[in-house]
């Protein structure tokens, strides 16, 4: 195929990225331009998204660094679809806290071409680069509101906690290039399966530094410290963003480099990843307990969700055939989770908008005010905590799955009682919504954009639970590269 259609997705974003950032250039802004850059970037992201689409079933390279196969395509669809939500429910919000529309989402754009850069990556140079694209529009848009101190704050302590752990990665990256010679993940686990010895003195080293760096991007602990900062200080969609398609790329990243370049140090760095497992779910549950503020209780949820998610790479075998295979269980619980993540952040952006507030107290109520959004909120909090028939249950239903199969009954038991715990947090906001009194709160009306963001979100939630299958086969197709190189 035409290297240009192989790379038409990354093209079509970088295009709408220029058009956004041009038109920024020769117009004012005022509420009609406004609504043609988010015009502008919906046609581009759907536009991506056909062309992501087209190129499954491919299994191909494209100017060698990048790979065009069913697991590059599965992230780019996956990010692309979630960015898709976040620009469409951004509108109302954004207006009415900065006038700088048009930078807005040309950003969201070059952070769309960074992670579908990212996902495809086969080589060190272009994984690192394609991070750090991705870390620094994240930073700028972290603190986009330039006039609240708060974001201001949440990009400080991203930037400086994403340049602490961008140098250890790329110390990582550069030992295995050390070691091997080459730049390209499978020529490097070639280097490491012929000679033994370097696996022990560099392979091991390197993995850990690595897991560093991928580790900070899917805010796993110990390297979660500059999420909950971040994710409430942040302009809600864009933790919405950060929250979801950042997180997807994180792990993709990990999978990618672990599973194709570093399999012949899979026994070693296994364990590290299970440790890690159970230190993140435990952290973000006990620390979600005692939140009172929605924005943070939603963060530290997502820092126990990677928890989650890690269980299926730390299950991960050699067997594609099996049901649980681990690394399938991770993209279906990145799907199930773009979706409920996305849609319970879009519910706090309406609730933010009309209350001026994200504290649990203004969602007293909230059915009697609002009845759209509690319900649509409790569809998200019941996928959040693994109650059937949602997309997070099946999420957690294949990650367990395949620790039990991998025989982790340790990882397994820490989980269950990890997801035990998450169920109280959870069904506080329900109780919130549904079973305390109103207050002083009046009702409140919702954007139409922002309802049909929230309805698509909700409406796949149960899809995914209700009619698993399609999507089941399709994370079981995507992951048969990584497994062709081991």
């Amino acid at each position: 195929m035409n290297p240009l259609l192989l790379l038409a997705p990354e093209l079509v974003l970088f295009l709408a990225g220029l058009v956004i950032f041009l038109l920024d250039l020769i117009q004012r802004d005022t509420p009609r331009t406004s609504n043609t850059f988010q015009a502008v970037a919906l046609v581009g992201l759907v536009v991506a998204l056909v062309a992501s689409l087209a190129l499954l079933g491919q299994n191909t390279t494209a100017l060698t660094m990048m790979s065009v196969d069913s697991f590059a395509a599965f992230f780019k669809v996956l990010v692309i679809i979630a960015m898709i939500l976040v620009v469409a429910g951004a509108g109302d919000y954004m207006k009415a806290r900065s006038r700088h529309q048009g930078e807005f989402y040309a950003m969201l754009m070059a952070a769309t071409l960074a992670m579908a850069i990212a996902v495809s990556a086969n080589n060190l140079v272009l994984i690192y680069l394609g991070m750090e694209f991705l870390s620094i529009t994240s930073y700028v848009l972290a603190g986009f509101i330039r006039d609240d101190k708060r974001s201001s704050e949440a990009a400080i302590k991203y930037f400086l906690y994403g340049a602490v752990a961008s140098g250890v990665m790329l110390y990582g990256l550069s030992l295995l290039y050390g070691a091997t010679g080459s730049v390209y993940l499978t020529d490097i686990a070639a280097a490491f399966k012929n000679t033994k010895n370097l696996t022990a003195t560099l392979g091991l080293p390197a993995a850990i530094l690595v897991i560093t760096g991928f580790g900070f991007k899917a805010s796993l602990a110990p390297f979660h410290q500059w999420a909950p900062d971040t994710y409430d200080g942040a302009p809600t969609p864009v933790t919405a963003f950060l929250s979801t398609a950042s997180k997807a790329t994180g792990f993709a990243l990990l999978m990618r480099v672990l599973l194709v370049a570093l399999p012949a140090a899979q026994a070693q760095w296994t364990p590290i990843l299970a440790g890690i497992s159970m230190a993140t779910m435990t952290l973000g549950n006990l620390a979600a307990l005692r939140q009172t503020n929605v924005k943070r209780l939603l963060a530290y949820s997502s820092i126990a969700q990677a928890g989650y998610i890690l269980i299926g790479l730390v299950a991960a075998t050699a067997a594609p055939g099996k049901a649980f295979n681990g690394v399938n269980g991770v993209l279906i619980y990145l799907f199930a989770y773009l979706f409920t993540n996305v849609g319970a952040f879009i519910t706090v952006t309406a609730v933010e908008d009309a209350t001026g507030s994200v504290e649990l107290k203004d969602w007293s109520g909230l059915i009697t005010r609002q009845p759209f959004l509690a319900i649509m909120m409790l569809i998200f909090m019941l996928s959040l905590a693994g109650i059937p028939p949602t997309g997070g249950f099946l999420g957690k239903f294949f990650v367990f799955g395949a620790a039990v199969q991998s025989q982790v009954f340790a990882l397994a038991a820490v989980a269950v009682v990890n997801a035990g715990i998450a169920v109280f947090y959870y069904l506080n906001v329900v109780r919130a919504m549904f079973f305390e009194p109103q207050g002083a709160q009046t009702a409140f009306k919702v954007s139409r954009p922002v309802q049909a963001v929230i309805a698509a979100a909700a409406i796949m939630t149960l899809v995914l639970g209700l009619y698993p299958g399609p999507f089941i086969q399709w994370a079981t197709q995507a992951v048969l590269p990584i497994f062709a190189s081991l």
